[in-house]
């Protein structure tokens, strides 16, 4: 009999669901929330209500993209954490009461390990161990990867994320939200040299970007009280500059690692892996330097369900199922 996993995420604004069949991802519904563009960034309360309105029908839908029957599922998959607690909650539980009806399992996924296990949607998969950069709005890590559920964080920011220092641009240059695709859209418009940014000097494979964001906002005050236009003429260079110098951390850092565990095998995973300028980094220096590299579909970059359901086909071959009595976690350990 076929192995039928659904699989629910909910940890920040975008109700997903997906469904897969003996590690074979037949549908991955993204349900997303525009509700937050009028603030300029996610209220957790909102987030929260919205998921309860799209799950049903996100749910619904991919079983119906699946062709697959309800009645077939074999276990629900879901994401525990880290998140915004409201939101997971509305996965958890869900989940939970599918299953509860239905008398199947739960498994319970670290969001975190699930965009690295977004490799293994599809045939190119990476070898054990490899690297991967993990980069989104919260998070940004160095990870090494020796087996499915064995991870080590080997790097990763000690104040604030990458996608962070890209959305406080975005609202210093007073762009919608959400800015991340914005700042991709008119760095590709702009000449990446033609400002320069500061590259913090953080020792090992450890990342900051609280100073760059404050040179950036000091960078923008001074020439908007010189210039009032200032940001309207300059920008997509703008733009491109301050991605450039967020990319070469990125790689910096990963190549250091990499070159300091002879690892060959280099992933990108987390929402600003959809970032242009990281994807086209990545293959350049990993040309350069002979690795094979692992950039995941659109799809599988930003919050999605079909990341959760690879995680809980493995977890369910493994037979590591949760309890009914399991709770969400805001702050999840890896």
């Amino acid at each position: 009999m076929p192995l039928v996993i659904l699989a629910i995420e909910s940890s920040c604004d975008d109700t997903s669901a997906a469904v897969c069949v003996d590690g074979v991802m037949l549908s991955n519904v993204i349900a997303n929330q525009s509700i937050h563009e009028a603030y300029g960034g996610v209220v957790p309360e909102l987030a929260s209500r919205v998921h309860q309105q799209n799950i049903v029908p996100a749910v619904q839908q991919a079983l119906i993209n699946a062709k697959v029957s309800k009645n077939a599922v074999d276990a629900v998959a879901f994401t525990r954490g880290p998140g915004l607690l409201g939101s997971l909650l509305v996965g958890v539980s869900f989940a939970k009461a599918f299953a509860l009806a239905k008398n199947i399992p739960i498994i319970e996924v670290n969001h975190m390990q699930a965009h690295v296990l977004a490799h293994f949607i599809g045939d190119r998969k990476p070898s054990f161990p490899f690297l991967c950069l993990t980069v989104s709005g919260g998070h940004t890590q160095v990870v090494m990867v020796k087996d499915y559920f064995d991870m080590e964080v080997v790097g990763q920011t000690l104040d604030d994320a990458a996608g962070e220092a890209m959305d406080k641009t975005s609202k210093i240059l007073g762009l919608p939200y959400p800015g991340g695709p914005l700042i991709d859209k008119h760095a590709r418009l702009g000449n990446p040299d033609a400002y320069k940014f500061p590259e913090p000097q953080i020792p090992n494979f450890d990342f900051s970007f609280s100073g760059l964001k404050t040179s950036i906002l000091y960078f923008i005050r001074d020439n908007v009280a010189l210039n009032s236009n200032f940001i309207a003429e300059n920008l997509n260079d703008i733009c491109a500059s301050v991605e450039k110098r967020i990319v070469t951390i990125l790689l910096n850092k990963l190549k250091k690692a990499a070159d300091f565990y002879g690892i060959k095998d280099i992933a990108l995973a987390g929402g600003v892996s959809a970032n242009t300028g990281l994807r086209q980094g990545l293959q350049q220096m990993g040309d350069k330097n002979g690795w094979n590299c692992f950039i995941p579909e659109m799809q599988y970059c930003t919050d999605n369900a079909a990341m959760i359901a690879i995680v809980g086909y493995h977890k369910y071959l493994k037979g590591e199922f949760a309890k009914q009595n399991i709770a969400p976690l805001a702050r999840m350990p890896f």
